[in-house]
């Protein structure tokens, strides 16, 4: 059981990096850059957000996955015997990959571009995409971490 402790513990870290920073950036930096910086600012603001943030979503990604196989070979022969809540939280997290890739590999770099041509109707318009799909992997990551801890039976 000791050899489970450290995967644990580094998959729980990662999922609260990930998810906590989720929650952060949505309902405290962004009202607060809202109303302390106009527009262009704002916008320059948010590309370099997102620029650090999404290193460590990456590593977050990367502990969430290794340490999850991980975990699943040591107490499970495999993922099909694996309880409902384990499923769940994997496909979850699959669901939070995507939208994480979309706005990494999609949107972030329109966001760029507008910011680089000092576009910033563009630039406010891909930010507010950005923001409807974090969002929607906050509260899915939310669900996730819910369901995972409360071992919760679907």
């Amino acid at each position: 059981m000791l050899a489970f402790a450290l995967p644990y513990t580094l998959h729980v870290l990662a999922a609260l990096v990930w998810v906590g920073g989720m929650f952060f950036a949505w309902l405290v930096l962004r009202p607060a850059t809202v109303a302390a910086l106009d527009g262009p600012a704002r916008l320059r603001l948010w590309v370099e957000v997102f620029r650090r943030f999404f290193g460590w979503v990456w590593v977050a990604v990367a502990i969430l996955a290794i340490s999850g196989i991980g975990m699943l070979h040591m107490r499970f022969t495999g993922l099909e015997t694996a309880p409902k809540y384990v499923q769940v939280m994997i496909g979850g997290g699959i669901a939070m990959f995507a939208l994480f890739m979309r706005i990494q590999a999609l949107l972030l770099p329109e966001l760029k571009t507008a910011v680089q041509a000092e576009d910033w109707p563009a630039g406010a318009a891909v930010l507010g995409r950005i923001r409807r799909m974090v969002g929607i992997n906050l509260l899915l990551g939310i669900a996730v971490v819910a369901v995972a801890s409360s071992r919760l039976m679907l």
